[in-house]
């Protein structure tokens, strides 16, 4: 289906996330220009080497302390076109922030995030005119999945005058972005509005409701070959797959989700109900599991966290975990799954046990165990690779951990027509590093594409349905 970019659907009314406040309500004037007069405006600034899409944050700063919001806006989305996304998500207390000079010194570091939020929201609400795309080139791309990756290589493209069009198998557009921001940072509505404006650079074209297939059978489907035919280069954005399953007794049935399809469900579903549900158990110690956690917690469930070893162990960043403890979360370490308990089909509880103690048993020899008493269990364990998608098209190639193989310097593939970027390529990281692989894409698919000698004119583009 072909999406007009100045009408995407908007969410359903009644979704929960409607109930969360915002974490860091953007600036208003003063405020922004207060928080910027703080910056030292440094000349080696560690802030910006610490940035993955390397934006230029005492100039933009500089900017907004001199009321030049719109220069501002410019110096962000030049260098991250999801400028106002990252701004709101990203964890910038490991990034940017965590690397201000005024930590060393015990001080608050500059608010760089809000200050991003700030910029760039409020000069797109004056005149989202920032960009003019350069005259069309005749060159097609194709981009597979609508996240945050596909977004920005799009919006790259586009601006160099290429025609860029986007595929997205779920009704709902934007990855990540839209269905798996922790709702206190970022609404999917913010999310979508961001995309629009994505679309509106050049030559953008959103289809949803379409699925990239090895060999198309079915109205609504488009295989990897047609897409090669149709498209002067490929760009893989599939994110990650399903959630992974504990393996366990009880598992199946209600009362178990998976952590990023719960999110999904709770960003979008206005039927999810959660009434019923007093007490919950997270498994998992990653950032997905601290988010699920804080949410739950938010929203008055009592929380515990199971984690298979230590807090120190934990990949999950320390900042988030204190926020879902400041929310009411609590967490259970060193214990691992093993059986959820049902009364009547009803989730009463997760049974968990030492996990030394379950390494080291022998034989049949009694572990003990305990009853953490829930309503809900949340799997947060991992998810998924999307090879089937990737396979496809003949070339690419997946490393040992499922992930599809690129050359870092130009995120192409084995394929010399199809590249890649995002959590299918990086296993997983923040929004800021699925921008940042885009744009080394969509350079090098650029260069590339003007600079191919002869090749018959690709033919007409598949229409998905």
């Amino acid at each position: 289906m072909t999406r007009d970019p100045s009408r995407l659907s908007p969410l359903p009314s009644g979704r929960i996330e409607e109930r969360f406040a915002d974490k860091s309500p953007r600036y208003t004037e003063a405020e922004a220009i207060a928080e910027a007069n703080r910056c030292l405006y440094c000349v080696d600034a560690p802030c910006v080497k610490a940035c993955p899409t390397s934006i230029d944050i005492p100039s933009f700063i500089r900017k907004i302390a001199t009321g030049q919001v719109k220069g501002a806006a410019r110096t962000i989305l030049t260098a991250n076109l999801l400028g106002q996304s990252c701004g709101q998500a990203c964890p910038v207390e490991v990034l940017c922030a965590g690397d201000c000079v005024y930590n060393a010194w015990g001080r608050e570091p500059i608010a760089i995030g809000r200050l991003q939020r700030y910029a760039v929201e409020s000069a797109l609400a004056r005149d989202p005119r920032l960009f003019r795309a350069k005259p069309p080139t005749g060159k097609r791309v194709a981009l597979v999945g609508a996240g945050p990756a596909s977004i920005a290589a799009a919006g790259y493209l586009a601006l160099e005058g290429h025609r860029a069009v986007i595929f997205e198998q779920k009704a709902i557009p934007g990855g990540l972005n839209t269905l798996g921001i922790a709702p206190y940072k970022m609404k999917g509505h913010e999310a979508l509005r961001e995309l629009e404006w994505v679309l509106s650079l050049g030559d953008v074209e959103l289809r949803t409701g379409v699925s990239v297939v090895e060999r198309a059978a079915a109205p609504g489907e488009v295989s990897a070959g047609d897409l090669l035919a149709g498209h002067d280069a490929v760009f893989l954005g599939l994110g990650l797959g399903a959630d992974a399953r504990l393996g366990i007794p009880g598992e199946d049935g209600e009362g178990v989700v998976g952590a990023t399809a719960f999110i999904e469900r709770l960003k979008a579903d206005p039927r999810l109900d959660l009434a019923g549900v007093r007490r919950a158990a997270v498994v998992g110690g990653g950032n997905t599991a601290l988010d699920v956690a804080h949410e739950l917690a938010l929203l008055g469930v009592e929380v515990a966290i199971v984690y298979r070893r230590s807090e120190a162990e934990m990949s999950g960043y320390a900042h988030e975990l204190e926020g879902a403890r400041v929310a009411g979360a609590r967490l259970v370490e060193n214990r691992v799954p093993v059986e959820v308990v049902r009364e009547g089909g009803r989730v009463v509880a997760l049974r968990v046990a030492p996990a030394d103690a379950r390494r080291e048993a022998q034989g049949p020899a009694p572990v003990a165990e305990e009853l953490v008493p829930a309503d809900l269990v949340a799997v947060a364990i991992g998810q998924s690779r999307a090879t089937r998608v990737a396979l496809a098209f003949e070339g690419v190639e997946l490393d040992a951990r499922g992930r599809v193989v690129v050359d870092p310097a130009t995120h192409r593939t084995g394929n010399p027509r199809v590249y890649s970027g995002g959590d299918c390529v990086n296993g997983g990281k923040e929004v800021v590093n699925a921008v940042a692989e885009a744009k080394i894409a969509a350079r090098a698919m650029h260069e590339a594409m003007m600079t191919r000698a002869g090749g018959a004119a690709p033919g007409p583009a598949p229409q998905g349905s």
